[in-house]
């Protein structure tokens, strides 16, 4: 029987509806370097532990997450000091012999369970602006590519250090993903024994977009998780009760993929959870009133609230004006209409917001600036365009079904 699970990353053995994606993402690996975009809790991180716990094609995989870093150097240390906590043994058959600066550490940490050794990396690396530069030449790049072993190396929340990094240190944005691109094009992917895989949950394309560096990455190939369908969803909720017995009108699990819209796969295993509770409470047939019921109660639900509000708060961190008030205006009108709104309407809205901020750019800046948010907005996974007969007369709609429901109660 599969387990629920309560926001932690899927077992492998219980990661459904992926096999084909994952497949797919090993292919791409073999000759090309990858950005991973998915929103949070949409089954990213499962994704990329499955990744890490069965590689494919000789790759060895190291798993890494930067969400808090903030500086090329953290980055540098964080990635040795990962690869040294989980494969010890073929870290110091790599380094050993061929670094000077790290054999002395390698010495005194001889055990991965001595506990220190990012610490010491850093001491040992000392206070000097462009010491990242020479020691990622010479003690990572240098030595990890004078050994035939395939690396993988599985960064989690990439473009939150570049954000970060574009607050702390914005004269190191640059330089550091130009730096970056320059050792994952030479030498190219097919002749390294060398691999990334960035995965974000704040789109990269349109953060370095922002910051201007947008042909730093066209080295990667983008590759969005994809979305779960209808048929899937309703698999999922079927298999679920079914595993457990529970009896069920037929038409219960369509009526979840009505209620969920873009179906957010933490908040899907939370309804389905929550009609099971339902039936060990009650112990009778669950029917389609029971959906709407638990859909309610997941809405105001503390779990569901604190995982929902990253949506809201993300726009305060990482949109910048007028681009912040224009977001949360649109989507407080979009969670206010029945079936979302035509995108001439929400032009005229942007217009106000502009106005209002007194922001007198010319009318083709305007129109830029608006196409830019709605871009933003689709690619950071809040709205989605749902019908398109023509441009001008375009739908759009928030993607989540509970993420509209959430945001009409506490901010419309």
């Amino acid at each position: 029987m599969t387990d629920f699970y309560s926001g932690s990353p899927l077992d492998p053995d219980d990661l459904w509806f992926r096999d084909d994606f994952i497949d797919q993402l090993w292919e791409i690996l073999q000759t090309e370097n990858v950005i991973l975009s998915a929103p949070r809790r949409t089954g990213k991180t499962s994704v990329m532990d499955h990744l890490a716990a069965r590689p494919r094609h000789g790759f060895t995989a190291i798993p890494v997450f930067v969400q808090d870093l903030d500086h090329p150097s953290e980055f540098l240390l964080t990635l040795l000091d990962a690869f040294h906590a989980r494969q010890p043994s073929l870290f110091r058959s790599l380094f050993y012999a061929a670094s000077d600066w790290l054999r002395p550490l390698l010495d005194r940490f001889e055990g991965v369970e001595v506990p220190g050794f990012k610490v010491a990396l850093r001491e040992k690396l000392g206070p000097k602006p462009d010491a990242w530069k020479d020691f990622g030449d010479l003690n990572f790049f240098a030595v990890v590519r004078k050994s035939e072993q395939k690396l993988l190396f599985i960064v989690d929340e990439f473009p939150d250090l570049i954000l970060n990094m574009a607050r702390n240190h914005p004269e190191l944005v640059s330089p550091f993903l130009a730096w970056h691109r320059g050792h994952c094009l030479r030498p190219r992917p097919r002749q390294d024994n060398i691999r990334w895989l960035l995965g974000g949950s704040v789109n990269l394309s349109s953060t370095l977009d922002s910051l201007g560096n947008i042909d730093l990455i066209n080295q990667f190939r983008d590759v969005s998780l994809p979305i779960l369908t209808r048929a899937q969803l309703q698999e999922f909720v079927q298999r679920m009760l079914s595993e457990r017995n529970v009896p069920f009108d037929p038409q219960v699990p369509c009526a979840v993929a009505e209620v969920l819209g873009r179906p957010v796969p933490y908040f899907l295993q939370m309804i389905t959870q929550n009609l099971y509770r339902l039936w060990r409470r009650e112990r009778r047939e669950l029917v389609v009133a029971d959906v709407r019921d638990c859909f309610n109660e997941l809405v105001i639900s503390s779990a569901a609230r604190d995982k929902l509000q990253h949506f809201y708060s993300r726009i305060q961190a990482y949109y910048t004006e007028p681009r912040r008030s224009a977001a949360y205006t649109l989507l407080a009108a979009l969670s206010l209409s029945p079936n979302g709104l035509p995108r001439t309407t929400l032009h005229q809205k942007f217009e106000v917001v502009l106005e209002a901020a007194g922001i007198k750019e010319p009318e083709h800046r305007r129109k830029q600036l608006f196409n830019q948010l709605l871009r933003d907005l689709e690619n950071d996974f809040y709205i989605a365009e749902v019908s398109a007969e023509a441009e001008r007369d375009s739908l759009y709609d928030f993607s989540s079904g509970l993420l509209k429901a959430w945001w009409y109660k506490y901010y419309a």
